[in-house]
């Protein structure tokens, strides 16, 4: 196998599994609950070292550690959000009949904490990895930053799947703050604009002139924005978003009953 098809396949099953994983997690009872944030919190401080270690390794071994290490730091955040540890001052549902500019402040209203600590937990990436050769895990955390955003402002002007499934109980307010409709017109500049970068990637990935850490690098990159492009396709094709997780919502399900 090439150094481009591993990565792509450790990209994949680590999206795959590590999403599940959060599902699972943040579904459980209250006390295995704070267990998991504590051990999610150290992991996310060993991430950060590891970050500030792999930064400057220009190795392909380093590429991975960096780009694992940034999704150990993004699961932290999403993480202390689904468990409604870090979410936002309005924790209520939005009262019908809402619109327009207020809408959209109560919706910022209800997860403010949680995009607050996105951006501190990105400044201390950019901040770690400075001017140093090992960009992959900035890379990838801007990645998940920019496409959880804009998957958010999908949910926020209207998509088909609005994937509710995925909220915990104690998170069910949130749901009001979504629309549903068949697409929106942010929704074609989010993808085309998300494609391109993804074009830049790829063409980076096939340079004949790049080492293999930077392949290796630009590969499992490019693979997480294009599987980014992939959910947010499915929040408006005609098709069950919860059928690639359905083992963990079943196991939440079960341990509910």
């Amino acid at each position: 196998m090439t150094d481009i098809s591993i990565a792509i396949g450790f990209a994949v099953f680590i999206w795959w599994f590590s999403t599940g994983i959060v599902i699972l997690l943040n579904r459980m009872s209250r006390s295995a609950i704070r267990l998991s944030l504590v051990l999610s919190s150290l992991l996310g401080v060993a991430a950060l070292v590891g970050l500030a270690h792999t930064a400057q390794q220009t190795g392909v071994a380093g590429a991975y550690c960096a780009f694992t290490c940034a999704l150990l730091a993004w699961g932290w955040n999403e993480l202390s959000f689904l468990t409604g540890w870090i979410t936002g001052p309005r924790t209520s549902a939005l009262p019908v009949g809402t619109v327009g500019w207020p809408r959209f402040v109560e919706s910022l209203r209800a997860v403010l904490w949680h995009e607050l600590g996105i951006l501190l937990v990105g400044l201390a990436i950019v901040a770690i990895t400075w001017d140093a050769p090992n960009q992959v895990g900035t890379g990838t955390y801007l990645v998940l930053w920019a496409m959880r955003t804009s998957a958010k402002l999908n949910l926020f002007f209207g998509v088909r799947n609005l994937s509710e499934e995925f909220l915990p109980a104690h998170l069910a307010y949130l749901e009001s703050f979504f629309r549903r409709k068949r697409i929106n017109v942010f929704f074609f500049f989010a993808v085309a604009a998300a494609s391109a970068c993804l074009f830049v990637l790829v063409a980076g990935a096939h340079d004949a002139l790049n080492s293999a850490a930077h392949t290796v690098g630009y590969a499992l990159v490019a693979t997480l924005l294009a599987l980014a492009i992939l959910e947010h396709l499915l929040l408006v094709l005609p098709l069950d978003t919860t059928a690639l997780w359905r083992w963990a919502i079943r196991k939440r399900t079960q341990a509910q009953a």
